[in-house]
């Protein structure tokens, strides 16, 4: 496991980001994530935040984040103008100080989309207050430390954040350059006019007008903001919200000339959906295209026959199989189904996330006399773990079956007769228990096999090899795969997992198989989300009542594309595979010492079913408990 950044992220608060975007923007394909600055893109489909809140209280991170999405998702796709602001960034790559132009359009803009948005939505109103109140501490505590390091651009850009959001007319800046403060009256004239601008056009000319005005400095060292729209060459409507629902044109641009006056049509109206108003049951289905290759002809429009209620939208595309129970299409041509050019599942089975993923199982091989040695050696250590537990389940076990079951309506007849007089329907009967399937459950544990468990993977068999050697004398049977992400072999749209199967569920009571845990060891990069999707579709199979599935782990997920969203994919994976039925537990591994970080990403991930473990010498102590607690679960 790599770590990206050691940035935590609240999986709740990213899913709550995420539906923001959707839903403000309208698109369900936009994307939120994390990034260096906030800006929309309409090429790879992204809505980013900004990281500047990530060293802000939870409370002011939240509201902040979701200003940023306010912004883009309302402001910047619905009422920036795209053609004035490719012209400003034309003109401002001639400029001296195009780090600064760039961020004081930036600046600018946002506080005129934040007025529009606020007015729109009064909601936001709150979080838009402490968007301003961190920011203007921010810029303050910049002021001065710009001013003293001598960064006079930088220190400028403070003085105008500070001027535009300042509660009075004429704020004072005591730690400020006499320069500075001379070139920010300079300036105020356009500075006011921000709160008069209607639109971008009116943003950019006052933005120019700065500029040139600070020409005489040298550009800005920090970037406190940078430019709302990625790609922007690239668009060419008038807003981005045009960009986002425009239709592409016909593919081709064939013309077929056709005799109107010999062409027989019915004058009547016809709606798409024939009458779908009136299918208020909604028991017929009907397809819909998007009409992008034709050929264009001259018949005007309005010669379409009028539907009856019945109809359905048959013989346009005919199935892979199956035979019409009506009329014969048998004789049309049928569209073929095109291949997909994916390596990976190519589908959202496995978690938007991880369609290039692919699945690959690596089996076992016979275990050496050294695996032997060494199981046998680590069956020794954790002997008195595994009596202390069998022991304990085989006589809760014991004490089921032999407890009977009274207050029964029919049976064998109790020696307590009081029901009788006292109970309108008294139960006075009871049986005894029989044998049967007490330990109804099956096991799969997943093992991280990701670099990052070099050295804990000795320690980490041994807890392994006391999750085997107690399900195997109970005769519960269970699955150990290890996982991993082959980071040398990954490409595009090919992502190879490996799936280690040390035990399958029919062989793991096999004696001789136990020492094939020796052959877990640490290999790349690690799939979380992926690897247990893939698990839970196997323990779904199985037949027993009680399904559980542990993950190994030492920390967060990383692979391929795969950090930010990594563990926001497990956590989704995680709530997916519960609902279904199976219990996830997760098992993190420390190197002596839980950090808080850690335990919140664990916490985000697996909630309340995790334990966390300081050392792995610690292993087969903190094991057993959890065993013991799941195994009474099924009793």
């Amino acid at each position: 496991m790599h770590r990206f950044n050691d940035a935590r992220i609240d999986t709740d608060v990213f899913l709550q980001l995420q539906d923001l975007a959707s839903v403000l923007s309208g698109d369900t394909n936009l994307k939120f994530e994390y990034n260096y600055g906030s800006f929309i893109d309409l090429i790879d489909m992204k809505l980013t935040a900004s990281r500047f809140w990530d060293n802000t209280p939870e409370t002011v991170k939240t509201s902040g984040l979701k200003t940023d999405v306010f912004l883009r998702a309302i402001g910047t796709l619905r009422y920036s103008t795209i053609p004035e602001m490719k012209s400003y960034v034309n003109e401002i790559q001639e400029t001296r100080i195009p780090k600064f132009a760039y961020q004081l359009f930036a600046l600018l803009e946002d506080l005129r989309l934040e007025e529009l948005i606020k007015h729109e939505r009064p909601g936001t109103r709150k979080a838009f207050a402490v968007r301003r109140s961190t920011y203007q501490h921010f810029f303050e505590t910049q002021l001065n430390v710009n001013a003293t390091r001598s960064f006079p651009l930088d220190e400028l850009f403070c003085l105008i954040y500070l001027q535009l959001v300042s509660e009075t007319p004429d704020p004072s800046f005591p730690k400020a350059r006499v320069e500075q403060l001379q070139k920010l009256e300079e300036i105020k004239p356009y500075l006011y006019n921000v709160f008069e601008a209607q639109n971008t056009a009116d943003i950019t000319k006052i933005t120019e007008h700065i500029v040139f005005k600070a020409t005489d400095y040298e550009d800005t060292l920090n970037e406190y903001f940078i430019f709302p729209i990625s790609h922007i060459d690239r668009y060419e409507k008038n807003t981005l919200f045009d960009e986002l629902t425009r239709t592409d044109p016909l593919a081709n641009c064939d013309f077929e000339e056709v005799d109107q006056e010999n062409s027989e049509y019915f004058d009547q109206e016809f709606s798409t959906w024939h009458r779908e108003n009136k299918n208020e049951n909604r028991k017929q289905n009907f397809l819909q295209f998007e009409l992008e290759q034709g050929t264009k002809t001259s018949i005007l429009g309005g010669g379409a026959r009028e539907t009856e209620d019945g109809d359905q939208a048959a013989a346009a595309i005919q199935g892979a199989s199956g035979q019409s129970k009506q009329n014969d299409y048998s004789q049309m041509e049928a569209l073929e189904k095109e291949p997909s050019s994916r390596g990976g599942n190519g589908t959202d089975e496995y978690g938007e996330e991880n369609k290039a993923a692919v699945k690959l199982d690596k089996m076992a091989m016979p275990p050496s006399r050294e695996d032997i040695e060494a199981y046998q050696a680590f069956v020794k250590d954790i002997a008195p773990y595994k009596r202390k537990l069998a022991k304990t389940i085989e006589k809760t076990i014991e004490h089921k079956k032999n407890q009977p079951r009274k207050d029964l309506v029919f049976g064998r007849l109790s020696k307590k007769l009081l029901p009788i007089v006292v109970d309108e329907n008294p139960r006075i009967f009871y049986k005894k228990n029989t044998d049967s399937n007490e330990l109804d459950a099956v096991f799969s544990l997943l093992v991280d096999c990701s670099a990052s468990m070099h050295n804990k993977m000795k320690e980490t068999k041994r807890g392994i090899v006391l999750f085997h050697e107690v399900l195997k004398h109970l005769k519960i049977p269970h699955s150990i795969v290890g996982f991993w992400e082959d980071a040398n072999e990954v490409k595009e749209d090919y992502q190879p997992n490996y799936f280690h199967r040390i035990h399958s569920f029919s062989d793991s009571f096999y004696h001789q198989n136990g020492p094939k845990i020796m052959q877990l060891e640490p290999e790349e990069d690690n799939r979380d989300g992926f690897s247990i999707r893939v698990m839970a579709k196997e323990l779904l199979e199985r037949r027993e009542k009680n399904k559980f599935l542990l993950v190994f782990s030492d920390g967060e997920p990383a692979a391929a594309n795969y950090d930010q969203n990594g563990i926001v994919d497990t956590t989704l994976a995680v709530s997916e595979v519960r609902k279904k039925g199976i219990e996830v537990i997760g098992m993190f591994l420390a190197n002596g010492e839980i950090e808080e970080r850690e335990d919140q990403t664990m916490q985000n991930i697996y909630g309340r079913e995790r334990l966390m473990i300081p050392s792995v010498a610690e292993l087969p102590a903190h094991f057993a408990p959890l065993l013991k607690k799941l195994l009474l679960k099924t009793i």
